[in-house]
């Protein structure tokens, strides 16, 4: 539940690959929850997206902040508790960049099992794939500039 804390949460974001697909979930009427290729570690506290412009669920979290992104990567099993923002109405061409301020990560790692990997996706659009690596690369550059 939003805004819980487990003896399992731990109040600092892991590292995770770049390639990772995370699933984000925003608040509203109902829960949505979408895939998203572009999240970057942006500190301890704080995640970068690139959510296209068109979204539903940008609108959803610009009318109620509150959101989860689960991300499962080797051996990261955390689900991010916390409130996003737009902090980029045009990071590139008709993506949003959206900081999430974590309030709180909840650990799932037991010793009961080991998540090997993730999501296994490759791109099959060479034009997609480039467009991936250009937010990807422009969240990052937004990260070290400390613009979260």
């Amino acid at each position: 539940m939003y805004g819980s804390r487990s003896p399992n949460s731990f109040g600092m974001l892991p590292e995770w690959p770049p390639e990772t697909v995370t699933i984000l979930a925003t608040a509203g009427e109902a829960p949505h929850a979408i895939p998203v290729s572009a999240a970057v570690r942006a500190g301890p506290r704080h995640v970068l997206l690139g959510l296209a412009a068109s979204r539903r669920s940008l609108a959803r979290l610009r009318d109620d902040g509150r959101v989860s992104l689960a991300i499962l990567a080797g051996d990261v099993a955390v689900t991010v508790h916390g409130r996003a923002r737009v902090v980029d109405e045009e990071l590139v061409e008709g993506v949003v960049a959206v900081e999430i301020e974590v309030d709180d990560v909840q650990d799932h790692d037991r010793p009961t099992f080991a998540i090997e990997s993730g999501v296994c996706w490759r791109w099959t659009d060479r034009e997609a794939e480039r467009r991936d690596a250009e937010v990807r690369a422009a969240l990052a550059r937004l990260a070290r500039a400390g613009g979260h």
